[in-house]
C-alpha cells in the first residue's frame, strides 16, 4: 500500500511533471498537496505540450484519478479555465477530485498581494500576485473561505462581510485602493460552487480507502524544498510546506504510509525571484545555461536565475526529506560543456560550510 511523494529538491522547476508521466501506469492517484496557481508543470507527451498551473500532473492519464487536496488553495476561475483548456485538446477532467477543505483564493487576496509586494519596493520577495500569500495567511488567521462554504449561501455571506471589513480598510485606507464589494463577491462564487461541486470529495477519506485496497498513490509538491516556509531561505519562500512532511498535511494521510521520498534534482541549479543564491552565475554561462535550458517560469514567463549544480542545497533536501530516490533531470543541457563546476560548500568569511549555515545572514554570504 505504498504512498510515494515526489519534492523538488532545490528551489523549484526541477522537471517533477516528467517524473510524474514516467511513474504512469504504476500509479492509481496523483495527489497536488500544496500551492496555487503561482506554481506550474510543463508535460510533454508526443508532439504535445501541457502548461498545468493547479491541476495535478496526472490529470493527463487516463488511469489515474487526479486529486488536488486540502492543502492546496484554489482560484476557482483559473481551475476552470484549466480544465477548459484541457478539455477542448481532448483531455478529460471528469475523473478530478477536490477536497472539500481545500481554501478559495479571494478576489481580496490577490488585490492585497499586488499592492502589499509594491509597497515593499527594495525588499520585495518577488511573488507571483496571484494571492497565494494572503490566502494562506488567511487561513491560518482562521479568516479563510473553503471549498465547502461555497455550498451554503448564508455561511459564505457571513464569512466574507467579516473579513471584508478588515480587508477593505487596507485596501482603501492603507493601500488607496478600491474595496471590494462582498455582495458581488459571494454571488461570483457561488457560481463557482455549482460548477464545482460534482467534483468536490472527502480525499483523505478517499485517499485513505485507496491505500487500504493496495493502490498506488503519488503526492505530488509544487514548489521545492527550498521554498518550503519552515525550511527555506525564508523570508524568501512559498506560503506553504512543500516538503515531503508538508505531503502528509495537505493530503490528509498519516506519515507511516509513505514508502519512498523521490527527490526531483536538475543537474544545475534554477531560482525564481528574489533570495540568496550561492551558485548564482550572471555570465554567458548563465546565460548559456538559462537558453539552453528554455529556463522561462511556466506559469509567469519570468527568465529564471541560473547557477551549477549545490551538492550544498541537495544534502540538505536529502535530509530533511527523507529522500529515498533521486531523479537527476537536463543533464543533456551539459552535454556540450568541456567542464561542469559543482558547489560542494560554501565558504563564509573565510569558514568552510559542508552544510547550509544555520542563520539566513551566513548563507546570503556565502
Amino acid at each position: 500500500m505504498p504512498a510515494i511523494v515526489l519534492i523538488g529538491a532545490q528551489w523549484g522547476d526541477e522537471g517533477k511533471g516528467k517524473a510524474t508521466d514516467l511513474l504512469g501506469d504504476r500509479v492509481q492517484y496523483v495527489v497536488r498537496y500544496q500551492g496555487g496557481n503561482n506554481a506550474g508543470h510543463t508535460v510533454v507527451i508526443g508532439d504535445e505540450s501541457y502548461a498545468l498551473h493547479v491541476l495535478p500532473s496526472g490529470v493527463l492519464s487516463r488511469n489515474v484519478t487526479p486529486v488536488i487536496g486540502n492543502g492546496v488553495v484554489i482560484d476557482p476561475k483559473v481551475l476552470f479555465e484549466e480544465i477548459d483548456g484541457l478539455e477542448s485538446r481532448g483531455v478529460s477532467c471528469e475523473k478530478l477530485l477536490v477536497s472539500a477543505n481545500a481554501h478559495l483564493i479571494m478576489p481580496h487576496h490577490r488585490a492585497l498581494d499586488k499592492v502589499s509586494e509594491r509597497f515593499l519596493g527594495n525588499a520585495r520577495i518577488g511573488t507571483t500576485g496571484r494571492g497565494i500569500g494572503p490566502t494562506y495567511g488567511d487561513k491560518v488567521a482562521r479568516m479563510g473561505i473553503r471549498v465547502q462554504d461555497l455550498f451554503d449561501p448564508g455561511i459564505l455571506r457571513q464569512k466574507l462581510d467579516l473579513v471584508l471589513r478588515d480587508k477593505n480598510q487596507l485596501l482603501t485606507k492603507v493601500y488607496n485602493r478600491r474595496g471590494i464589494d462582498a455582495a458581488k463577491t459571494a454571488e461570483e462564487y457561488l457560481t463557482y460552487g455549482e460548477r464545482l461541486k460534482p467534483y468536490v470529495a472527502d480525499t483523505g477519506l478517499v485517499l485513505g480507502n485507496a491505500l487500504d485496497n493496495g493502490e498506488v498513490v503519488l503526492l505530488e509538491g509544487a514548489q521545492a524544498t527550498m521554498l518550503d516556509v519552515d525550511h527555506g531561505t525564508y523570508p524568501f519562500v512559498t506560503s506553504s510546506s512543500p516538503t515531503a512532511g508538508g505531503a502528509c498535511v495537505g493530503a490528509g494521510i498519516g506519515p507511516t504510509r509513505i514508502t519512498k521520498v523521490i527527490g526531483i534534482v536538475k543537474a544545475y541549479t534554477t531560482r525564481v525571484g528574489a533570495g540568496p543564491f550561492p551558485t548564482e552565475l550572471k555570465d554567458e554561462q548563465g546565460d548559456y545555461l538559462r537558453k539552453t535550458g528554455g529556463e522561462y517560469g511556466v506559469t509567469t514567463g519570468r527568465p529564471r536565475r541560473t547557477g551549477w549544480f549545490d551538492a550544498v542545497i541537495a544534502r540538505y533536501a536529502a535530509r530533511v526529506n527523507g529522500v529515498t530516490d533521486f531523479f537527476v533531470t537536463k543533464l543533456d543541457v551539459l552535454s556540450t560543456l568541456d567542464k561542469v563546476p559543482v558547489c560542494v560548500a560554501y565558504e563564509v568569511d573565510g569558514k568552510r560550510y559542508d552544510e547550509i549555515p544555520m542563520t539566513q545572514t551566513e548563507f546570503h554570504h556565502a
